[in-house]
């Protein structure tokens, strides 16, 4: 069992918590790879290379449903393309629904503007009537 480890070891390794580890378990995105009969768990070099992929993903702004629909990809394919190609489609629509909101804050922008200007010039008329 010298090739295995316990979640400690595993979480330092990987720089995260066994808290992190243990939700990242239920959230089906690492497996231990053998428990022993006294529930310890024991994970492989998989488990640190899921973790560490897991860190990258998010670093490009994955979320963890995101990460879950698409990290199973890299470990099945040994290039790694299908996993990219996935990850490409989910910023290309991140990047969509970012330009789509710039234009609505640009528009509510420019009705804010206009709002303003007008109040300015009914306070200003206001003003003259006196």
């Amino acid at each position: 069992m010298s090739s295995l480890m316990q979640i400690g070891e595993l979480a330092q390794r990987a720089g995260v918590s066994h808290r992190t580890i243990h939700y990242y378990e239920r959230l089906g995105l690492v497996k231990p790879a053998e428990r022993e009969g006294a529930g310890y768990r024991y994970y492989d070099g998989t488990a640190l290379k899921r973790l560490e992929k897991i860190a990258t993903l998010k670093r490009l702004g994955l979320s963890l449903d995101e990460i879950a629909g698409v990290i199973d990809l890299y470990f099945e394919d040994a290039t790694g393309v299908r996993g990219k190609e996935k990850v490409l489609d989910i910023l290309q629509a991140q990047l969509a629904k970012a330009d789509a909101q710039l234009e609505e804050l640009a528009a509510f922008r420019r009705d804010l503007a206009r709002n303003i200007a007008r109040m300015e010039h009914l306070i200003a008329e206001a003003k003259q009537a006196e």
